[in-house]
């Protein structure tokens, strides 16, 4: 099994749930009738700041990792493209991290800051 065949297993199980709290938000929206335009590009702007920060991140650190050989791929199961010293096929989990913890906020609810047992 090649890297790519693994990270497709896991990839596709983000892009369901991505895709079902896409589904969520939406209905929510729906249901509140809130069309505060400013939100969902700020929410964009902060998906899009996350996901360069933690691919440039991953670069960098899969980079050293490989480098002082804390971690080694196999050459016959990787696809040959690298960035730096970092196979390709390393970046897709931070790719689903930026996918898969937002989507679970959504599905899962985003609790208030005030408990139940506050008052109003």
């Amino acid at each position: 099994m090649t890297y790519w065949a693994l990270d497709a297993v896991f990839l596709a199980i983000v892009a369901a749930t991505g895709i079902a709290a896409l589904a969520v938000a939406s209905r929510r929206r729906r249901r509140a009738r809130s069309r505060a335009p400013q939100r969902p590009r700020r929410m964009l702007a902060s998906w899009i700041t996350s996901a360069a920060v933690l691919l440039v991140a991953t670069a960098i650190f899969d980079n050293l990792m490989i480098g002082i050989g804390l971690v080694g791929y196999d050459a016959a199961k990787i696809s040959g493209v690298f960035v730096g010293i970092a196979p390709l096929e390393d970046f897709s989990y931070a790719v689903a991290a930026v996918v898969f913890l937002p989507s679970l906020w959504v599905l899962l609810g985003a609790r208030s800051a005030k408990s139940p047992t506050e008052g109003s």
